[in-house]
């Protein structure tokens, strides 16, 4: 009996980790202007396995038209994601470019292009089960 529970405490162990690492860049709040993932604050965030930053839309010139670039997306990739989660702002004024939509297809990339706050639920049920998720989400606009 005492070597069960030691096991069953093991395994409790090894899930509050895995739990715990899988909750760590869970997107916690979006409101306009700023997005909160664990205790750091954003606007506008850029998120993939194994990390997070803020997007710096000065980087590759990004504008609301014409919209998000594979130049954007790309670090995302490189850091592993398989599908990507794309917001198109509070508003929905951040277009997408078909562009940019062949050129995740040619990758065999999967992706959701959705207003923020909608955006923000999608990735956090898909990263809840799978840690191959990256995304970029603007909070205005």
């Amino acid at each position: 009996m005492l070597k069960i529970n030691f096991y069953f405490n093991q395994i409790l162990i090894i899930f509050k980790i895995i739990i715990n690492k899988e909750m760590e860049h869970q997107i916690k709040k979006i409101r306009w202007g700023a997005i909160k993932i664990n205790s750091k604050k954003v606007k506008d965030l850029k998120i993939f396995p194994g990390g997070y930053r803020s997007w710096d839309w000065n980087e590759t010139g990004t504008r609301h038209c014409p919209g998000i670039q594979p130049s954007d997306i790309q670090e995302l990739i490189d850091n592993g994601a398989t599908t990507i989660i794309l917001s198109a702002g509070m508003e929905n004024r951040l277009e997408l470019p078909d562009e940019t939509k062949k050129w995740l297809k040619e990758k065999n990339i999967s992706f959701h292009y959705l207003q923020t706050e909608e955006a923000v639920k999608k990735y956090n049920e898909l990263a809840a089960y799978s840690n191959k998720i990256g995304g970029l989400f603007h909070s205005t606009c």
